[in-house]
């Protein structure tokens, strides 16, 4: 069994406090640092847990019992013979390591000088797609790992197009297990150019391609002198310098109240993330659905006031006028709107073991709101493994496989219940994601990324309110503001009513 270089073990603060700074002073630094969220993706044992492993015992982030612990499970259940089994510091769960395999979604968390980092290492089953949308509906990156002796496969295909679906800006295609083709540039060339032609047309604007074993190490936190041919950079470097600033949306301001902060009677707050753009003091906001419009007066938070906020940050902001506003409603400047509307159009991604029902109406969460809703058509399915659209009009669908099953991709209509704050999910991730939540089981059943707004005559069958006409039912009107408010209460827990008074 090859022995582990205890040289990178320690404190991961090595290099960084110890000596050099005081814990307030590197506590301080680390605040200052930005986030890099990035998942792993790939084919079964194209080494994803491997690679993150080293990358985590090459750049000095374990400590000594870690690594004892790694040293003595990889003789007893490690799959990488001879050498240290580093997939074992992710495989976590029992069935995992019986298996090899990556079931659920495996967190890490570490950071460098210069970054602080999330990996979600993501299955490579099929039947995992579900896990794969969970552990990338956040991150900034994605690294998809291929296996040098295999090269690009249906799978790599997969999951850079839920990569792409999913508005990740920024891909790495990790050409792992290098060492076992001797290194070779024509190799990777070849799986370079094959991964190239097929991620062009998904429009992910940064792609970085990077030979590596992560087995041996070369390439994954140090440039290897085995690839003197590849000019680029290590991943970890890559890692600590790609520009994710321009990831968010800072031009359209949204502002999901998410809570009313009344501590006592002469403050009232809505408190909230930017989801979107910038907010300043005395900017004019409208609150939707009511149209009202005021000023911020004040920005706060835990640290005190401040002049401006943009996301993600959560603050607190108050108003100059008394307006009506509760959960989830939405600010936002007056000249810059979202799309508001019942009906729209998205692709959807089905997550749940019971198939769809098409006469079933869901929970939709989206921002801080939720609504019923109803799926009205689905217009095509899309088999992953060839990107073709897959529907009744072109014959590639029968009726009855119409309705989604786990794991499915489709382009779908739906109705709500009430109308809707949103944009487009390529314009704005925060606005334009969804869930839809089967309100008997309380399974998360699907989610969603939407496309655009649907004008109700393109409606097949748009839902319908039940309606509650107080005059026709004889109540007094002193008891309408009573009732109005019960009525609110209902939609903002997704359960609308029309009223009429």
């Amino acid at each position: 069994m090859e022995e582990l270089d205890r040289s990178k073990s320690g404190n991961p603060m090595e290099g960084e406090a110890r000596g050099k700074m005081s814990i307030e002073e590197f506590l301080a630094k680390d605040e200052q640092k930005d986030l890099l969220r990035f998942l792993t993706a790939g084919s079964v044992d194209d080494g994803k847990s491997t690679l993150i492993g080293r990358l985590l015992f090459d750049s000095k982030k374990l400590y000594e019992d870690q690594l004892d612990a790694l040293e003595r499970d990889s003789k007893r259940m490690g799959n990488a013979g001879e050498h240290i089994d580093y997939a074992l510091l992710l495989d976590g769960l029992k069935a995992e390591r019986e298996q090899g395999i990556t079931i659920d979604v495996a967190y890490r968390y570490f950071s460098t000088n210069n970054r602080k980092f999330i990996i979600a290492d993501t299955p490579g089953h099929e039947q995992y797609t579900r896990n794969m949308i969970t552990g990338g509906s956040t991150a900034n990156l994605a690294v998809i790992l291929v296996d040098a002796r295999t090269g690009v496969i249906t799978q790599t295909r997969r999951h850079t197009y839920l990569v792409s679906l999913l508005g990740i800006k920024h891909v790495v295609l990790a050409v792992n297990k290098m060492d076992l083709v001797d290194y070779s540039k024509e190799v990777f060339d070849k799986i370079v150019a094959e991964y190239t032609a097929f991620i062009s047309p998904l429009g992910i604007p940064d792609v970085q391609c990077i030979p590596l074993s992560a087995l041996e190490g070369d390439n994954v936190v140090e440039k290897s002198d085995r690839t003197p041919w590849y000019e680029g950079p290590a991943l970890l470097e890559f890692l600590e310098t790609v520009h994710i600033g321009n990831d968010h949306n800072l031009n359209d301001f949204r502002y999901p109240v998410q809570y009313v902060l009344r501590p006592n009677l002469d403050f009232r707050g809505f408190c909230g993330k930017v989801a979107s753009g910038v907010i300043r003091k005395g900017d004019e906001v409208v609150a939707l659905p009511s149209g009202k419009r005021s000023h911020v007066k004040s920005i706060v938070t835990y640290d005190g006031e401040l002049d401006y906020a943009f996301p993600p940050m959560s603050v607190t902001l108050t108003l100059e006028d008394e307006i009506d506003v509760s959960r989830g409603e939405m600010l936002v400047h007056p000249d810059n709107m979202p799309l508001i509307g019942r009906n729209f159009e998205a692709m959807l991604v089905w997550m749940d073991e019971e198939k769809m029902d098409m006469e079933k109406s869901f929970f939709l969460k989206q921002t801080t709101n939720t609504s019923r809703t109803r799926i009205d058509s689905i217009k095509y399915k899309v088999d992953i493994n060839t990107m073709e659209h897959l529907s009744v009009e072109n014959g590639r669908l029968a009726k009855e496989d119409v309705p989604m099953q786990l794991n499915q991709i489709a382009h779908v209509v739906l109705t709500s219940s009430k109308e809707l704050f949103f944009d487009p999910y390529t314009k704005n991730k925060a606005t334009g994601a969804f869930i839809l939540i089967d309100p008997i089981t309380n399974n998360t059943s699907a989610v969603g990324m939407i496309i655009n707004q649907v004008a109700d005559k393109d409606m097949h069958n748009q839902m319908e309110l039940p309606v509650l006409n107080l005059p026709k039912l004889g109540i007094a009107p002193e008891h309408y503001d009573a009732i109005k408010r019960a009525v609110k209460e209902l939609e903002r827990q997704g359960i609308a009513i029309e009223l009429k008074v």
